[in-house]
């Protein structure tokens, strides 16, 4: 048998910070009660789940209350149990400005990071991303605003999201140091970042994926619009490993050499605690190109 693929150890970001190989997103973190949040966040960083993700947009969804609302609510479980930050590595984004839709000015971003530092209580954010790319921004305005947030302490590391290849190139190019993650959609249904070469880049540059989605949405839970040899293929492998669909889900995102972070965003603690099974699952290179060709339903060549 070959050697298992996923990697159970954590992923860097940048010299100093790090994320366990599952992250804990806050897209769905909409919930009144903050002792319910604290335990749904004490609950993932004791699972190893050490990297807190949000957004400022983060509360127009799921039941939320409206811009800003679920970084308001983590500043909140961070007032209630401030011992909560040394634990983890805090990331926000931002750049989305509803109905605009987007604005990586410089006046723009420098407000929203501030605006971020201040509902979430905290004195400097770790890793701070462009949540989606500006077309009417230059990327060497965006690279000195976020200089500028960094040299001022208020950002530790930078990264991107949603970005095509070149968007992520053209901004590189104009920082003066790299840029520490790249957080695409990735799951068993969503190959694009496999083929499009934004895990290629990540490679080349030493830059940790951060997948979104890595559930597809909780389609691959329920199974609703899922090619059925996928869920077939997946079913089985589960089956083998002693996990759930949703566990082998995880591991398969985990398994590409880029090593993916594979964020979740389950409201249910117990659904965190079983996730973390992911990183013990074995796969190798039979059971991933299985899943491969299950989801783009023909055989590699």
């Amino acid at each position: 048998m070959h050697s298992g693929l996923v990697d159970p150890s954590d992923r860097p970001l940048g010299p100093d910070l790090s994320s366990g190989p599952l992250a804990y997103g806050c897209w769905r973190f909409t919930t009144s009660d903050v002792s319910a949040a604290q335990s749904l966040i004490d609950t993932a960083l004791d699972n190893g789940l050490t990297l807190v993700d949000t957004a400022d947009v983060y509360g127009f969804d799921w039941g939320g209350t409206g811009f800003g609302a679920n970084e308001e609510l983590l500043g909140k479980v961070l007032a209630q149990a401030p011992g909560l930050r040394d634990r983890m590595t805090l990331a926000t984004k931002g750049g989305i400005v509803p109905p605009t839709p987007y604005d990586s000015s410089e006046a723009y971003l420098t407000e929203a990071c501030e605006a971020s530092l201040d509902r979430l209580g905290v004195d400097v954010i770790d890793l701070y991303m462009i949540h989606r790319p500006d077309l009417f921004t230059h990327p060497a305005e965006v690279a000195a605003t976020l200089t500028s947030l960094r040299d001022a302490g208020k950002i530790r590391e930078v990264g991107v999201s949603n970005f095509t290849v070149d968007q992520y190139d053209a901004l590189a190019a104009h920082l003066p140091f790299p840029m520490v993650a790249n957080q695409p959609e990735l799951s068993a249904a969503h190959l694009d970042p496999v083929r499009d070469g934004t895990l290629d880049r990540c490679m080349r540059d030493g830059v940790t994926p951060l997948a979104w989605s890595p559930l597809g949405g909780g389609s691959l839970v329920s199974g609703e619009g899922v090619r059925p040899d996928l869920l077939t293929t997946l079913d089985r492998l589960a089956d083998r490993e002693g996990v759930d669909r949703a566990t082998l889900a995880l591991a398969f995102v985990m398994a590409h050499p880029s090593r993916p972070v594979a964020i979740i965003g389950t409201q249910n603690p117990d659904r965190i605690a079983s996730a973390a099974a992911a990183s013990s699952v074995h796969l190798d290179r039979n059971d991933v190109y299985d899943i491969v060709e299950a989801s783009e339903g023909v055989p590699l060549p």
